[in-house]
């Protein structure tokens, strides 16, 4: 991945061959159980993982986060029919899957969301808008949360829609600051009709549903940006040793060293709480909402900083695109956003903080 990262942003390509290449591997339904494809790890196997491909394409990987997210979803709540259907293709990555949740007008506000789906006998007629999708337009699979009831939580459900289902459009491919080897577009549903079948869990689970997939979704999208801190932090040793000025090698000035001295122990504080978030997760501890939250929060936030720090010790060198650098600034700035917000992860660490 590594020697095409920078083409594949600035000319914004999707590797879809890539990510097959990834999926011949294992990784394409991570921890996905076994019995359609998918490899049988662990959260944290997937950790270790997406961190590790991050040092290659922060992009790319935070795709391959997105779509497992998905597999498991299915996996988890899906009929067995359904899960027949989909998951081998999904695991082999011959066909890939986008998790629909945000709308224009719903964003950290998830469950107030609009777009509906009216039961007629075996089928949903599905009409509504998703916003920020990654894959849209490339992807086969859709994940969407629609509204099957009450207004609230309660009332959505998830249900699978085929890019092929008439009345499935999508908008123009949005122009980003990063991320750029993954598509983005709304997606546009206007009485789109799927069977009753296509839907995940039971109605009015949707809600929940999506936020379970969210948990490790978190811990995924904070891998990705451990492993782009580490990259940063590899290639800045790197860079000092061999830029010099007054003289000497910058790496020889304490205020160097210093420099990278803490960005080192604001990457291993960061990758240890991911890890202990992903052990959480598997082990199904109590408080896995919010170590999720807590290691989301720290890890986007402060490898962020240990990235940019990064750039800054490479001086006028890092803001050039001949320097990886400053697309893994690029990439990352939007892991403090998506996956819910950092500070919607405040509220929840919060939340919990008060009610104990």
């Amino acid at each position: 991945m590594l020697p095409h990262m920078a083409q594949w942003d600035q000319k914004e390509e999707f590797p879809l061959s890539t990510l097959r290449a990834a999926a011949q591997l294992g990784f394409g339904a991570i921890y996905c159980k076994e019995d359609y494809g998918g490899s049988g790890l662990t959260r944290l196997d997937a950790s270790i993982i997406f961190e590790a491909l991050s040092l290659g394409c922060v992009s790319t990987t935070a795709y391959l986060s997105i779509h497992n997210m998905c597999a498991w979803m299915l996996d988890t709540y899906g009929s067995e029919e359904l899960k027949a259907r989909y998951l081998p293709d999904l695991a082999t990555m011959e066909k890939c899957a986008s998790y629909c949740l945000t709308e224009p007008g719903s964003g950290s506000d998830a469950a107030s969301l609009s777009t509906t789906a009216v039961k007629n006998g075996d089928y949903y007629s599905i009409t509504g808008s998703k916003a920020f999708i990654s894959g849209a337009g490339e992807s086969e699979v859709y994940l969407i949360m629609c509204r099957t009831g009450q207004p609230g939580p309660k009332g959505i459900s998830c249900i699978l829609v085929p890019k092929e289902t008439p009345g499935v459009t999508f908008g123009a491919k949005e122009r980003k600051v990063g991320w750029n080897s993954q598509p983005t577009r709304i997606v546009h549903l206007e009485s789109a009709v799927v069977p009753v079948a296509n839907r995940l869990g039971e109605e009015g689970e949707g809600f929940s549903i999506a936020m379970s997939g969210l948990n490790g979704g978190r811990i995924n999208i904070a891998s990705c940006s451990v492993g782009a801190a580490q990259a940063s932090l590899d290639a800045v040793i790197e860079y000092t040793k061999t830029r010099k000025q007054f003289g000497s090698p910058i790496a020889a000035f304490q205020h160097t060293q210093f420099e990278i001295a803490e960005m080192a122990a604001e990457l291993l504080a960061s990758r240890l709480l991911v890890r202990n978030a992903a052990v959480a997760l598997d082990t199904k501890h109590p408080d896995t909402v919010v170590l999720c939250a807590a290691a989301k929060l720290y890890a986007t936030r402060n490898c962020l900083q240990v990235i940019d720090r990064a750039l800054q010790l490479h001086g006028g060198y890092g803001y050039l695109k001949d320097y990886p650098v400053q697309q893994y600034l690029r990439d990352c700035r939007v892991h403090t956003i998506l996956e819910g917000t950092n500070e919607v992860m405040r509220v929840i660490m919060a939340r919990h903080l008060m009610a104990s």
